[in-house]
């Protein structure tokens, strides 16, 4: 009989434990990557999900992300997503994706301003796709503007302040630079926003007003990366999701949660549900393609079961 060391033994016993424990799904998408990704079935073109409005815009209340398709997303502490994601979604996914999105009722996504982005709108629009692009920009010190009116140049529909750049700049009491880009997006005739993931961003905002068309704020019930991803003695875990729903309640202009399902943690029915009732007024979600269709019709059922929510609906 093969001798096998206690090392090996440890090994092997701790691969085996790793892998029985792997989420759900983080098993299917690499068991989707190693099938060659078969294409997820498109409905008939469902209704549009109820909306509401930004600036001009009417948007639907379920918003796609796009840190999935720019393999960015958040991973929590696993090492290998980022790569895995940007072997899964390839153009030909990417774009699939988006338009399995507008199938199924959504007309918003949210991007980043990149190359890789321009060449996949270019593509979507060739393609048919129609939905309104959001996007999100930063204020690069050497030309705060510049990436502004790119995006504007690119057919952005709408354009906020990533959420990073909103977190920085409060914290050092550079509020007016946000005023100055939300103005300089006026400009352009398109709505503007601010993004944060602490609370003190629309606080200081409103406090200073800067008023934008809309917010975007990190919400989840499990305080799942909901103020970035930062060591959790970091002072900003102070913050609860109650202390944004309560400050929230109060902003009379739209805002928009993320990280809702804190990087796959929390059930898009337990997140979807907890922004919704607690005043959200839209969610934007990296979905892949197989989760679309569900989250869609989630996202129909926690509209209409968060019509009596304590905030009114923007």
């Amino acid at each position: 009989m093969k001798k096998i060391s206690r090392r090996r033994f440890m090994g092997g016993s701790l691969l085996g434990a790793a892998a029985m424990t792997w989420r759900f799904e983080e098993r299917q998408l690499l068991a989707r990557e190693a099938e060659g990704s078969p294409p997820a079935s498109a409905p008939s073109r469902a209704p549009l999900l109820p909306t509401g409005r930004i600036g001009n815009l009417r948007i639907t209340r379920l918003i796609c992300g796009g840190n999935l398709i720019s393999g960015f997303a958040h991973s929590r502490d696993l090492i290998y997503v980022s790569d895995l994601l940007r072997r899964y979604f390839t153009d030909e996914k990417v774009l699939e994706t988006l338009h399995l999105c507008e199938a199924c009722g959504l007309n918003a996504m949210i991007l980043r301003l990149d190359d890789h982005t321009a060449r996949i709108l270019k593509k979507f629009r060739a393609g048919g796709g129609k939905m309104h692009w959001i996007a999100q920009v930063k204020l690069p010190p050497e030309e705060r503007t510049r990436e502004i009116k790119l995006a504007a140049d690119r057919g952005a529909a709408a354009v906020y302040v990533h959420g990073g750049v909103g977190d920085a700049l409060v914290q050092r009491g550079e509020v007016r630079l946000l005023k100055e880009a939300v103005e300089a997006i006026r400009e352009l005739g398109l709505p503007a926003g601010i993004g944060g993931h602490r609370i003190e961003v629309p606080k200081a905002c409103e406090a200073a007003g800067v008023e934008p068309d809309f917010y975007m704020k990190t919400f989840n019930s499990k305080q799942y990366w909901s103020a970035g991803p930062m060591p959790r003695h970091d002072s900003v875990w102070a913050e609860t999701p109650e202390e944004t729903r309560r400050f929230m309640e109060g902003v009379d202009r739209p805002w928009i949660a993320y990280k809702t399902l804190g990087a796959g943690a929390i059930h898009p029915e337990q997140g979807f549900r907890y922004a919704f009732e607690n005043g959200a007024d839209f969610i934007c979600a990296g979905m892949f393609d197989w989760q679309v269709a569900e989250d869609a019709e989630i996202a129909r059922r926690e509209i209409a079961r968060a019509r009596l929510r304590a905030r009114p609906w923007n």
